[in-house]
């Protein structure tokens, strides 16, 4: 998360014998940073895979459906367990298996490192590892009973997972260094102490009585005025102290024991994420499950790469690059806008895979600059989500040159509903004007012989849609909006200012990124020059040029 990492990856070792600007990296962006793969800017259409779902020869006969879903970026697992089944012996099979079928059908790969933790438990660590609990100790309770949950404060468990982690990353320069099928790597999965809010290993216990690490103070000082909010009244509120243990400096709570085990967690990750980066630069950060509303820390995988968490992530481990958000609940706009309040970039690994992940994936590209977006358990996908999703990812092709032109740059928005039951126009502010946005969430009545039919809401027996757009200004009173069932009307920003109209609206579509008209929608749908529509229940394109009258 180094500031110099994000404007460019340079730092690559002899080892790789490649130049720095042939591998994926992240680019600065106005105020968005882009994932540059071979000299352009990749937005991922992602899909993670299930857990159990990464190994090729299971894998083999869902590649089709992928394709089919217009992804083109698979987030897979890389199992700590297979590939070093035997200490000091390496089987890459199932990562070449991966590479080799991701490349026949021409997508890229995120890899997910499954060493020490996966959902804060310990689940995908070697045999070996897990029965020889003397070398390799566990977390405990308060209670003094061990965990399903290596600890961070063991040097042995913290190296032999650095070690099988650079082993992994020279194997990927070694096999797939000039040809780019993987361009990120996560270190790790959802770590998070659970189900209380600190460890009570005698070696935890120790750290946590000694004084508040150097390193952290010093970062608290120097970024004092723009830490997390939550952070900085913490500190602050205790007296901004530059010393003492973490009770004295940040007050006795559970809030200061996640804080103790973020930076412990941080710490074990930046000693594997370094040791992975000097065998091949390739962009790295850490993935986070979120809290529950009213959860308190021990509640949740406590201590992970949360917002109110980052800068400790930040001063803890800098060779990241981000940290991303797993976000399966329905506040997806807030978890999303929580992420990029520091400028952290925006790439989301994990989220629910249904028919909404079709517009959210709009709200991550256009609202945030982000980088990508991956709907979990994507070969399970239903029916009626993967044609939203495959539409959706469509439409994003399309347009992204567009994308990544205006990304960090003020000129691109997106609208979601920012509540489940939106009744009140959505009002967003682009290029001096105001778009208040209504939202159709439901099939559109018929007409009958050409009357609209108002026979009263059907709600019941209507199916619940997606609704959601992009909007990138083109230029001056000029649009480019895309998405599904919303309704947009335009004003000016002032009372008393000019009116604004619509002078022409067009429906087409992008062509290797040719405009491509289709129609004319100056009439009807246009409510005869009153709003634009993206009628629900499917995507589409429409360029709107309005104009000012008094």
């Amino acid at each position: 998360m180094k500031s110099s990492r994000i404007l460019t990856l340079l730092m690559l070792t002899a080892a790789t014998a490649l130049g720095a600007a042939e591998l994926p990296y992240l680019r600065k962006q106005g105020t968005a940073a882009q994932l540059i793969v071979d000299g352009q800017p990749l937005l991922m259409r992602g899909g993670e895979l299930s857990n159990s779902h990464g190994e090729p020869d299971f894998l083999r006969e869902s590649w089709p459906k992928l394709k089919a879903l217009n992804l083109n970026t698979i987030v897979a697992p890389v199992y700590w367990d297979v590939i070093e089944p035997t200490e000091g012996k390496f089987d890459f099979a199932s990562v070449d298996g991966l590479i080799a079928d991701a490349r026949t059908s021409e997508m890229r790969l995120v890899l997910l490192w499954f060493g020490s933790w996966k959902n804060s438990m310990s689940c995908y660590t070697p045999a070996w590892v897990k029965t020889d609990t003397d070398r390799f100790p566990r977390a405990r309770t308060s209670g003094g009973q061990s965990l399903e949950i290596l600890t961070p404060f063991a040097t042995a468990n913290r190296d032999t997972d650095a070690r099988a982690f650079a082993t992994l990353m020279r194997h990927l320069r070694e096999t797939d260094g000039t040809q780019h099928t993987v361009v990120l790597v996560q270190v790790e999965n959802e770590i998070g102490m659970i189900p209380e809010a600190r460890d009570r290993h005698p070696a935890a216990d120790a750290a946590f009585a000694a004084p508040v690490p150097t390193e952290l103070i010093n970062y608290l000082t120097k970024h004092r005025e723009s830490l997390a909010p939550e952070l900085r009244e913490r500190w602050v509120g205790r007296g901004a102290r530059t010393s003492g243990s973490w009770n004295e400096v940040f007050g006795e709570s559970p809030a200061t024991n996640e804080l103790f085990m973020a930076w412990a967690f941080g710490r074990y990750v930046e000693v594997v994420a370094a040791a992975g980066r000097k065998e091949y630069a390739l962009p790295l950060y850490v993935n986070a499950a979120l809290i529950r509303p009213g959860y308190q820390p021990g509640q949740y995988p406590s201590a992970g790469p949360l917002p109110h968490l980052i800068d400790v992530w930040r001063a803890a481990a800098p060779t990241l690059d981000f940290i991303s958000p797993d976000i399966y609940f329905p506040n997806f706009t807030e978890w999303a806008d929580r992420y990029v309040r520091s400028g952290n970039p925006l790439f989301v690994p994990e989220a629910l895979r249904s028919p909404e992940a079709a517009v959210n994936n709009l709200y991550v590209f256009g609202a945030c600059n982000g980088m990508g977006f991956s709907p979990f358990g994507i070969e399970s996908i239903s029916q009626s989500a993967a044609s939203y999703l495959t539409a959706s990812n469509d439409l994003i092709r399309q347009l992204t040159p567009l994308i990544a032109a205006h990304q960090g740059k003020g000129t691109m928005t997106s609208l979601l509903p920012p509540a489940a039951e939106q009744r009140k126009a959505h009002d967003v502010v682009l290029g001096g004007v105001t778009l208040s946005a209504t939202y159709e969430r439901l099939e559109a009545p018929g007409l009958a012989d050409g009357v609209i039919n108002e026979a009263g809401d059907r709600s019941a027996n209507r199916t619940v849609l997606p609704a959601g757009a992009i909007v990138i200004q083109l230029g001056t009173d000029e649009f480019l909006i895309g998405g599904i069932g919303v309704t947009i009307t335009f004003s000016a920003l002032t009372p008393g200012d000019p009116l604004i109209g619509i002078l022409s609206c067009a429906e087409g579509r992008y062509e290797a990124g040719v405009w491509k008209h289709l129609r004319w929608l100056n009439g009807d749908q246009t409510h005869q020059g009153r709003h634009v529509r993206l009628e629900p229940g499917r995507f589409s394109l429409q360029r709107v040029k309005l104009y000012r009258y008094q």
